[in-house]
């Protein structure tokens, strides 16, 4: 890998300012950052001497998501071999493949459409390319079901870059969570390429499904529902991720696994995860004291394992950008963040999955909780200097 660092190295005079191919400088910088560590250092002020910088802080989310990525695979090709019935007669090589096939290609556009996209306004600002798009990259396909159209998920990336982070700056600017912005354009602009029991599950060239097949997810199966036992979903399937729903959002365990990794590595906050559970825990032992259909009754629990809850508490309520940054603003942050979520899951039909908007709404609140905690926090301490004093 020398060679290549030579070759940096030997380039990197011919993009300098004033030198012939300065208008390149965003990307040769943001190329040799992304391979080696920036040369660049901190001058003045008091600063804190760690190997880790953004790039190494996207990495270890990326790789936090790896099982969820993985498992999202296998379920798309569990998913369509079930669904036309040839389950039991295929390997596991063969079912992880086809959804490697089917996934691939979905990350590839979000990333090629959403680092160009990066690229280009980097260069019409002067600025260095940041290291952010690393995450959402691959958060956007893993909220978009298997059968959004590629020219689909093109759009939603580009309107996410374009109008959900770069209009505001850039990279930690943001007001919203990227991944999701995308997904709320999509879920708003085409509805009906975005719900349904169809779009869960890649039936390929298939063009039959076998007869006790549903792609329908456990919380259409829930809001459908007359009565509780209505509800048949499997609760192992649910929590290992062998349920219809959204690429990377249906696999309780492969997210816990990478909660641990953030949480181990000090880049996701313990705070908001454990309050947005602790909210969605909360509402759902309200709605079961004050049931009146089915989808009321609906076991705590199980709503924390079905739909975007898990997925969006560890990976999407955590984006440190859009998030509360007080310790106690997160807290109050990730409870009303559980509590929306069940809430407009259970209450309102029209939108089946309310993580989405919960998350994009608090968002919005954020700055506004910090307000309030910090100025709190103030109040407090001005009081206890007027107790010292007398």
């Amino acid at each position: 890998m020398k060679f290549i660092k030579n070759f940096f190295e030997r380039t990197e005079p011919l993009v300098q300012k004033g030198a012939k191919y300065h208008w390149l400088h965003s990307v040769h910088d943001g190329f040799f950052t992304f391979l080696y560590v920036p040369k660049s250092t901190s001058k003045t002020g008091t600063h804190i001497h760690d190997h880790i910088d953004l790039k190494r802080t996207m990495t270890v989310v990326v790789l936090s998501l790896v099982p969820a990525i993985l498992m999202g695979m296998y379920n798309t090709g569990y998913q369509h071999f079930r669904a036309i019935g040839e389950l039991a007669s295929t390997g596991f090589i063969e079912v992880f493949i086809y959804g490697l096939l089917k996934v691939l290609p979905v990350i590839i556009v979000s990333y090629v459409v959403g680092l160009g996209l990066e690229f280009v306004f980097a260069q019409l600002r002067g600025h260095e390319i940041n290291e952010g798009f690393l995450v959402s990259g691959i958060l956007i396909p893993l909220v978009m079901p298997i059968e959004t159209p590629l020219w689909m998920v093109a759009v939603a990336t580009a309107f996410a870059v374009i109008l959900g982070k770069e209009v505001f700056g850039g990279t930690g600017m943001n007001i919203w969570n990227p991944a999701l912005v995308a997904r709320a354009f999509l879920f708003f602009a085409y509805p009906a390429q975005m719900s349904g029991d169809s779009v869960w599950v890649s039936l390929g060239s298939a063009d039959k499904v076998v007869d006790s097949f549903s792609g329908a997810t456990p919380m259409a199966q829930a809001a459908a529902a007359t009565t509780v036992n209505d509800i048949n979903f499997s609760v192992a399937d649910a929590f290992f991720g062998l349920i219809p729903g959204s690429i990377g959002e249906t696999s309780t365990l492969a997210i816990l696994l990478g909660a641990l990794v953030l949480i181990v590595t000090g880049i996701g906050s313990w705070r908001i995860m454990i309050s947005t559970v602790a909210g969605g825990i909360f509402m759902g032992i309200l709605l079961n004291i004050f049931a009146v259909n089915a989808y009321m009754e609906m076991p705590f629990w199980e709503h924390l394992i079905i739909g975007g809850f898990a997925f969006g508490a560890v990976f999407m309520a955590t984006d440190p950008v859009s998030a509360a940054q007080t310790q106690r603003g997160k807290w109050i942050y990730g409870f009303l963040i559980g509590v929306l979520a069940i809430l407009i899951r259970v209450i309102n039909p029209a939108f089946p999955e309310g993580m989405m908007l919960a998350i994009l709404l608090m968002n919005t609140f954020a700055p506004l909780i910090d307000h309030y905690v910090v100025g709190a926090h103030v109040k407090r301490r001005i009081k206890r200097a007027k107790i010292s004093a007398n």
